[in-house]
């Protein structure tokens, strides 16, 4: 079966997009630099986690629609769908787009559709456009390429996926047109074409937007701490007013979107931005106050109690439910409370990864009833119906028992 569909990337959102495609009776043939990835779909499995993608793969698989391998081959759609990281001076990093492009600029030809998927900085679409044109001039004004950013939540992918809206760009109306009518085929959630510069800013400010709304719940977190009032409580009555939704306070920002896409305005856009990067500031920030509120709950157990505590942190994940680990703030507070230990024991928890390359993980039953201290840092659901003896030290930070 000849592919129409090859999509760069395998990972959390490209290996769900390439499923639901397949899904809908359209060949795909995936494309991942890993070999173990690779098999392990070619065998109908998932190496994350994600509900239903499991049953979407295996069918996908079983029926002959998706196929992966570690090089593109010729088809008629091309799907960008890899990760798009900062440098460390925040400034983002589109190699990885580059070289999903260079992957197929062999391939190309005349009526292809060229769609990057990746979180990008503006302007990233036209960029690779005229890097195309630059090595293949034969193709100018032959090719369609656009920008359609997803917008899920890790937890929920497969059904956001079909029922969200899209935001679809092109560099031109006809290519714009284009990437309408091949999402029209799976997605019935409404596609709202714009221009390709637009819709990069648009996937940019919606987590610019969420991010800074945390952070002002982050900031009332630290308020209340001082002010010995529960932020808790706080939000929910200051949420009864009906014009007012504060969003809840965590340990800080994590994930491959909201932690990272609002560096993409401030670099290009530092004078412009500074309310965004105040917010990103605000969160980084988070993470450092709990690991030093973990340290100082340490040291006043070992003052009262002429020992060292064990702590068990809770939770790795970036949010809840899900095992995905990308700039997560838990695992920046357990480097560091790990840090500062000394001779303590430490027990870390997270029930959604079966082992870690840092970490030895602990069960999180045995974590709980064994430490001195219990860190929550991600509210799982395993947490929730814990029964937690009074006469151990909760620090939570992220409402687990609400």
């Amino acid at each position: 079966m000849n592919p129409k569909v090859v999509t760069i990337g395998l990972g959390y959102i490209g290996l769900p997009t390439s499923a639901l495609i397949a899904g809908n009776n359209i060949p795909v043939h995936g494309v991942d630099i890993s070999q173990h990835v690779v098999d392990t779909i070619n065998a109908g499995k998932i190496h994350i986690v994600e509900p239903s993608l499991d049953e979407a793969v295996e069918k996908a698989v079983k029926s002959g629609y998706l196929k992966a391998d570690t090089k593109p081959v010729a088809a008629e759609i091309y799907l960008v769908v890899v990760p798009t990281p900062f440098k460390g001076n925040h400034e983002p990093d589109i190699s990885y787009v580059k070289a999903a492009t260079t992957s197929i600029l062999p391939l190309l030809k005349e009526g292809d559709l060229y769609i990057i998927e990746s979180t990008s900085p503006i302007g990233t679409t036209e960029k690779m456009m005229e890097y195309i044109f630059t090595e293949r001039p034969e193709l100018e004004n032959k090719i369609f390429l656009a920008y359609c950013p997803e917008r899920v939540l890790p937890g929920n992918v497969m059904y956001e996926l079909v029922h969200n809206d899209r935001v679809i760009g092109g560099v031109n109306e006809n290519s714009t047109q284009k990437a309408v009518a091949f999402y029209r085929q799976f997605v019935k959630g409404e596609l709202h074409a714009t221009n390709a510069r637009t819709a990069e800013m648009c996937k940019l400010t919606e987590n610019a937007s969420r991010d800074s709304q945390i952070a002002f719940a982050n900031e009332l977190s630290l308020i209340c701490d001082k002010a010995d009032i529960n932020v808790w409580e706080l939000i929910k009555l200051a949420n009864k007013h009906p014009r007012v939704n504060i969003l809840q306070p965590g340990c800080g920002v994590g994930g491959h979107c909201i932690a990272v896409d609002p560096y993409f305005i401030t670099a290009d856009f530092p004078m412009e931005s500074r309310m965004i990067a105040q917010a990103r500031e605000t969160n980084n920030y988070k993470s450092f106050w709990c690991a030093e509120k973990v340290k100082s709950a340490r040291l006043d157990f070992e003052l009262k109690n002429g020992r060292e505590p064990s702590i068990a942190i809770m939770g790795l994940a970036f949010k809840p439910n899900i095992d995905d680990l990308r700039e997560s703030p838990a695992i920046h507070i357990a480097e560091r409370v790990l840090q500062d230990s000394g001779d303590a024991d430490m027990f870390i928890v997270e029930p959604n990864v079966h082992e870690h390359k840092v970490f030895k993980l602990t069960d999180y039953k045995v974590a709980a009833e064994t430490a001195d201290i219990i860190v929550f840092l991600v509210a799982h659901d395993e947490f929730k119906n814990l029964e937690i003896s009074s006469e151990k030290i909760t620090l939570d930070f992220c409402g687990v028992n609400l």
